[in-house]
């Protein structure tokens, strides 16, 4: 009797070693569609800041430097721009220098080195931030489950944002000094008060966002307010809160910088920046703007990785 094998005996099977090129490949082409625009960005970015140097720094250079030599050519000019001591705008490679020099040439507990501020700023920033967060869950729990408070309170908290921050903190500053607070309690104060509003905005939306059978279904199982807002609530508002403490986070470090400049505070980076503009060393107030913007992409970044870790697994189910 003839004996009939079916198509999938005869099929061959693909060796185990061939996912590893593949994976290797899709990597390469992950890697090149999203590093490739950044890398481009950030050349675009280096070549207008080298032409921006050369510009703005060109008069004061031949007024200082050039003219006193005597007779000076194109390349002579480029070359004192972009060693000027105290430029209007700094190359991009003196900033790079100075940076390197704060951070390998001086010890972590010196002011001179911008980890010194950086620790400093950070904390004022991580505890406002998390003041603010809780701030605005507490607030958009109440908003969601009283129609008063919802129209008593929402129109205050958007009317509060169109306040500047360079107008409150000083008032915040002195009302919280005149009671005994110093150090890192009014700094974080002030960066609440910017990182709140985005967590109370979005909190709202996603905590409303259930639909009316989901809701309808938690009253048909006599499902009480704090049980409907813990089981069913709070995990349809988590897509709804990360993207906000990523921007909340970010808020709170402008928050902290700012409120350490009407101070006259020592550390941290706003005190850097102000004591840069004191005595005229903008390399060293775009160090510390550098800075402060790795320190901003870093908390942002912690707050992707979090969102990645809770919602990853309800994103791959």
């Amino acid at each position: 009797m003839a004996t009939t094998t079916s198509p999938a005996a005869k099929a061959p099977t693909a060796p185990a070693s061939a996912s590893a090129p593949a994976s290797a490949l899709s990597w390469g082409a992950r890697l090149q569609e999203q590093g490739l625009p950044i890398l481009v960005i950030l050349s675009v970015t280096l070549l207008v800041w080298y032409g921006l140097t050369v510009y703005l720094n060109a008069p004061g250079a031949i007024e200082r430097v050039l003219e006193p030599k005597g007779p000076w050519g194109w390349r002579d000019l480029v070359d004192a721009t972009l060693a000027m001591q105290r430029p209007v705008l700094p190359a991009p490679h003196q900033v790079a220098l100075d940076l390197y020099s704060s951070l390998v040439d001086w010890p972590l507990d010196s002011p001179r080195n911008l980890l010194f501020h950086v620790a400093v700023t950070g904390q004022s920033t991580l505890v406002g931030f998390a003041m603010g967060t809780v701030l605005g869950l507490v607030l958009s729990v109440c908003i969601v489950h009283s129609r008063t408070l919802d129209r008593a309170l929402l129109p205050w908290i958007v009317a509060s944002q169109s306040v500047p921050v360079l107008a409150i903190a000083p008032i915040v500053l002195v009302i919280l000094g005149s009671m005994g607070f110093a150090g890192v309690a009014p700094k974080a104060v002030i960066a609440m008060y910017l990182c709140f509003f985005p967590v109370t905005v979005a909190m709202v939306q996603g905590l409303r966002s259930p639909q009316v059978i989901e809701t309808e279904m938690m009253h048909t199982y006599a499902a009480t307010r704090w049980q409907a807002l813990w089981m069913l609530r709070l995990p349809a508002a988590l897509p709804f809160l990360f993207p906000a403490l990523r921007v909340g986070i970010a808020a709170g470090l402008v928050g902290a910088m700012v409120a350490e400049l009407p101070t006259g505070a020592q550390a941290g980076l706003g005190a850097r920046l102000l004591t840069g503009s004191y005595y005229g060393q903008t390399v060293q107030i775009w160090s510390a703007l550098v800075m402060s913007a790795l320190l901003g992409l870093t908390l942002t970044a912690a707050m992707a990785a979090l969102e990645s870790a809770v919602l990853g697994p309800r994103r791959r189910a």
